[in-house]
């Protein structure tokens, strides 16, 4: 009888232990062993999605920098980077639409509501509603849930990882080389006048402090200001939209502001903000090269006379860019792989890693962030004057 209760107990552990291997589960303590099945935010997802649509500006973008765009189907009205405007626009109440696109699972940042849940679902669409990023660390979390959803809880969250660690550490780049200062520069982001600014709980504060300024409402929370600590603060830079610079400029009760009467309000549209892919990365060079114009010198200055003696074989570059392939891009792929600015295998394809490595490389050899690989940027690339990436 014992020996019958002890097989028993070994069966039941055993197909115990097949359970867990074989599913996903949740990704809250890390990497699963499975890619699916996959639980984010409470929703599992038992296979890879068929097609994917995304209706935030900001989910988009982070689907842009993990390089998983192939996925997308179809997108919301605000998602306006130009590597998506071929795709068909949709909205929450098109779930017909989107199921004759052939997508299978919609990734938001605002919560349908309960009808639209049912129609999406009895129309074989998954909605997965995901919270923007607040913090270094919240970022990985992002990441690694839009990764999963997409690609796995094993494949796509070890991607999501990499790639929020990579943009981690660009952002830190660009804070190595800001001018050392005793003098603490302030700046904020207004998106109106009548309150609304990035604040201190915002991923958007991290930016800025990676781009060598101080958010002047970074004690602030959950992006409302009054106009009493604005007009405290006064900071020293106002990054805002067009309409919000003009009444600024011209209205007389701004008129005693330090940003005002130094011609420091300067334009950027809201999504280059708010936006946590690659973008975080363009808008922290921006505000960077916008407080400190001298980290704008090209690397032309330095070509000169110590480069006379380099082979004629490097003149004439081809001019690279997303979209690219062949031998041309992996031997700019190698050559970058080598100074440590990719983090992905040299496939011979010029995709989302590489447009950010180009960028990371133009950044800290002080040339404009265009990520495209122009014959400028490759003379500095493979000469002995490069500038190599260190952690």
């Amino acid at each position: 009888m014992k020996q019958f209760r002890a097989l028993i107990l070994s069966f039941f552990l055993l197909a115990l232990c097949f359970s867990g291997c074989s599913r996903g589960g949740t990704i809250d303590n890390g990497a699963n062993e499975a890619d699916y099945p996959v639980t984010v935010n409470e929703v599992t997802l038992s296979a890879k999605p068929e097609g994917v649509a995304v209706l935030s500006d900001n989910l988009a973008d982070v689907i842009l920098a993990l390089g998983y765009e192939i996925d997308l189907k179809a997108r919301g009205d605000v998602c306006t980077q130009k590597d998506l405007r071929v795709l068909p626009v949709v909205t929450m109440d098109d779930a017909a639409s989107m199921q004759q696109l052939g997508v299978t699972l919609l990734l938001t940042e605002e919560d349908p509501t309960q009808e639209q849940k049912d129609t999406l679902n009895s129309s074989g669409i998954t909605v997965v509603t995901l919270q923007t990023a607040d913090s270094r660390t919240d970022l990985e979390r992002l990441y690694t849930e839009v990764a999963s959803l997409m690609r796995g809880g094993n494949t796509g969250y070890r991607r999501g990882q990499d790639i929020a660690a990579n943009i981690l550490t660009t952002l830190d780049d660009i804070n190595r080389v800001i001018p050392k200062s005793n003098r603490i520069t302030t700046a904020c982001y207004l998106y109106d006048l009548d309150g609304h600014a990035v604040t201190g709980d915002q991923f958007a504060s991290v930016v800025f402090s990676c781009a060598g300024v101080t958010n002047a409402f970074s004690g602030e929370t959950d992006g409302t200001i009054s106009q009493d600590s604005f007009r405290r603060a006064d900071p020293d830079y106002i990054f805002c939209s067009a309409d919000v610079k003009e009444t600024l400029m011209t209205d007389a009760s701004y008129s005693s502001l330090t940003a005002v009467k130094r011609q420091q309000v300067i334009e950027m549209e809201e999504s280059e903000i708010a936006r946590l892919g690659r973008t975080a990365i363009t808008t922290a060079s921006f505000v960077a090269g916008t407080v400190y114009p001298e980290l704008l010198k090209t690397g032309s200055e330095s070509s000169g006379p110590e480069n006379s003696g380099e082979s004629s074989a490097q003149e004439g570059y081809k001019t690279l860019q997303a979209g690219d392939s062949g031998d041309e891009v992996k031997k700019l792929q190698e050559r970058l792989d080598e100074l440590g600015y990719m983090f992905v295998p040299c496939s011979g394809e010029y995709g989302a890693a590489t447009t950010q490595a180009v960028c990371d490389f133009q950044l800290l050899n002080g040339m404009s962030t265009t990520g495209i690989a122009d014959e400028e940027m490759q003379k500095r690339l493979y000469s002995d004057q490069a500038i190599a990436r260190t952690d």
